[in-house]
């Protein structure tokens, strides 16, 4: 029999650590090659991670909660063949060491408070990730040492620091470090209000994948001034090609059709006809980006949001835009995107009317610069304008909410984008080919 070292794997650019969820099987438990044997969470998704090989589980090397890097031995396996150190010695990996490319990326979008000059010496192991977080909070290295890491060998990890972060305001703080720069005010908000709980109240902690989004959603806020411009659209030849060709399309793709794909790509061409929302911000510098990904906010089955991204959408016709759709939409709902599956949005899509809302005003994911929100399709009466004079007639009608980053997009940038996908689409030609 040989040992066989079940190590965390690649989980894509910029992800460097897993959190275990929980263990499929038990030690003891024999395991068939490709069998998925624990679920693990990152910053963006959870996933599962599959057995390459099949065996006996004789060792679990990292509990639940515990976190893992990339390349790091999580189980033992006992298999078949011969020489114990063989297979061992075939598939040990070193973790990675991120490359100039990955620490850019992860620390990036970091990058929207005034620029610290705190080091750290030797003595303390910080990931980048870690180390960009103490920058921006301007945590000195005495502070970090006070906090007892939950990471391998006490290593503190991003959950660590963002909950001293959150309880720093009621602890004796350090000598603030002087800034090299001219000193911005800091952004702070509020601390939160007791709230009494009564008699037969429910208590319902929230769960991993809530904290982060309200933990996301709060610094979005604090970080962009928010604006929304709101406009109707007659969608009434989208709702016309759609009845005409979804039937043709399931049965030749396999696929169905929804509108999704026709609003990526009427959003596709406005960011074509308006590339300068397409941005990222970094300190003082705008990040105009080459690449249009866009996001596409996702509904869990545990009410929970995730946002899978469509990369490179300009390159794709309306049906590999379906077909990236529903896939990204599936892997979703059934827990099978990657960590990359959710990273690189440059521009973001919520499907408010699918929830049958007419309207909403969407938070802008840092760090992008816009989001749009799109309305449920209403059949109303309204005004056309034809030859022989105005008519009234029943149309179908949409909402659409354009929320923009005013640091950078002021009211024409974001309304004339918004104009501009109203007008693909109230002018949706209904000889389109798919």
């Amino acid at each position: 029999m040989a040992e066989y070292k079940l190590l965390l794997p690649s989980m894509g650019e910029g992800v460097m650590e897993a959190t275990i969820i929980t263990w499929l099987f038990n030690e003891g438990d024999t395991v068939k090659e490709d069998d998925s044997v624990v679920e693990i969470a990152t910053d963006k998704v959870d996933s599962d991670v599959p057995t390459p090989v099949s065996g006996k589980i004789v060792k679990i090397l990292k509990q639940k909660d515990e976190v893992a890097k990339v390349g790091e031995a999580i189980a033992i396996l006992e298999i078949e063949g011969e020489g114990g150190n063989t297979v061992s010695e075939e598939i040990k990996t070193e973790t990675p060491e991120p490359d100039t490319e990955t620490l850019k990326t992860i620390e990036e979008p970091l990058k929207v408070s005034a620029p610290s000059n705190v080091e750290f010496s030797g003595d303390l192991y910080l990931s980048p990730l870690v180390k960009s977080i103490a920058q921006q909070e301007n945590i000195s290295e005495t502070e970090l040492k006070s906090i007892k890491g939950s990471g391998l060998e006490g290593r503190i990890t991003k959950e660590d620091i963002l909950a001293y972060v959150t309880n720093r305001g009621s602890q004796p703080q350090a000598a603030p470090v002087q800034a090299a720069s001219t000193p911005q005010p800091a952004v702070t908000s509020a601390p939160a209000a007791t709230v009494p709980v009564a008699a037969g109240d429910e208590i319902i902690p929230m769960d991993r994948m809530r904290k982060l989004i309200a933990e996301n959603m709060v610094k979005a806020k604090q970080i962009a001034p928010h604006v929304t411009s709101f406009i109707e659209t007659d969608v009434t030849n989208v709702v016309k090609w759609r009845n005409k060709h979804k039937d043709i399309f399931e049965k030749r793709e396999g696929e169905k059709l929804t509108f999704m794909p026709i609003f990526v790509k009427a959003v596709v061409k406005a960011i074509q006809d308006y590339p300068m929302i397409n941005v990222s911000i970094n300190g003082d510098n705008i990040i105009k980006k080459k690449n249009i990904n866009i996001g596409m906010a996702t509904a869990l089955p545990d009410g929970n949001l995730i946002v899978p991204v469509i990369k490179n959408a300009d390159q794709l016709s309306l049906s590999g835009l379906a077909k990236a759709i529903n896939d990204l939409a599936y892997r979703a709902r059934n827990k099978k995107l990657k960590p990359e599956d959710t990273q690189g949005a440059t521009y973001t899509i919520s499907n408010v009317g699918s929830f049958g809302n007419l309207m909403g005003t969407p938070i802008i994911p840092q760090p992008q610069v816009a989001i749009l929100a799109i309305g449920a399709i209403v059949k109303k009466p309204a005004v056309l304008e034809t030859k022989d004079g105005d008519v009234i007639a029943i149309r179908n009608l949409m909402f659409m909410s354009h929320s923009y980053d005013h640091r950078v997009v002021d009211g024409s940038l974001g309304g004339m984008m918004l104009k501009h996908v109203h007008d693909y689409l109230q002018n949706w030609d209904l000889n389109t080919e798919i």
